[in-house]
């Protein structure tokens, strides 16, 4: 069993790498608004009740898939690296998988703003992410989450292995998903 944990900002290619990494390997995406827009026709992930759903939801697929003689799991995550609650779910996830035996890998995705701007209008993160087609919402939510947290981690601060960093302003999503399978040997 493999877990793949791809975290990063808004908007930085999370799901499209996975949707490419899904494509060349043998393993299946769960991208974090799988849950969050399952939930948002009836509670808003801010409040109370959607987070609680949410996170009902992830525990039950975690915990099936951990137990399960499937290959694998990529998973996505906006990673608040400023919040413990953030660092403690990483911290969990990874050793419900280890637990089993699971080989657990951490990727981090980075692009300049600007990008990640025009990324969050792209006909595939509307397509998969309802909750993100309020574009002047989602664009708002973007900008603003910079100045309350902080999403991309600190040089050293990831000391989990294996683990890969790109900057992925440049790359194609299936070219970012090339450089994690073989880095990985995925």
């Amino acid at each position: 069993m493999k877990l793949v944990i791809i975290f990063g900002p808004q908007a930085v290619g999370k799901m499209t790498v996975g949707q490419e990494l899904e494509k060349i390997t043998d393993l299946r995406l769960f991208h974090n608004h799988m849950t969050i827009d399952l939930v948002s026709p009836f509670f808003s992930y801010g409040t109370p009740e959607g987070k609680h759903l949410v996170g009902l939801f992830r525990e039950e697929m975690f915990q099936a898939v951990a137990k399960s003689d499937l290959p694998g799991l990529i998973f996505t995550y906006v990673w608040a690296f400023d919040l413990e609650q953030d660092v403690a779910y990483i911290r969990d996830l990874t050793n419900m998988f280890a637990a089993r035996g699971a080989e657990v890998y951490y990727v981090e995705l980075e692009a300049e703003v600007s990008e990640r701007l025009e990324r969050n209008k792209s006909e595939n993160r509307l397509q998969h992410k309802p909750t993100k087609r309020d574009l002047a919402w989602s664009e708002q939510d973007l900008l603003d989450s910079m100045k309350y947290y902080r999403l991309n981690s600190k040089p050293g601060e990831i000391t989990h292995e294996p683990y890969l960093r790109i900057n992925n302003t440049n790359i194609s999503p299936e070219q970012t998903a090339r450089l994690i399978q073989e880095y990985f040997s995925l």
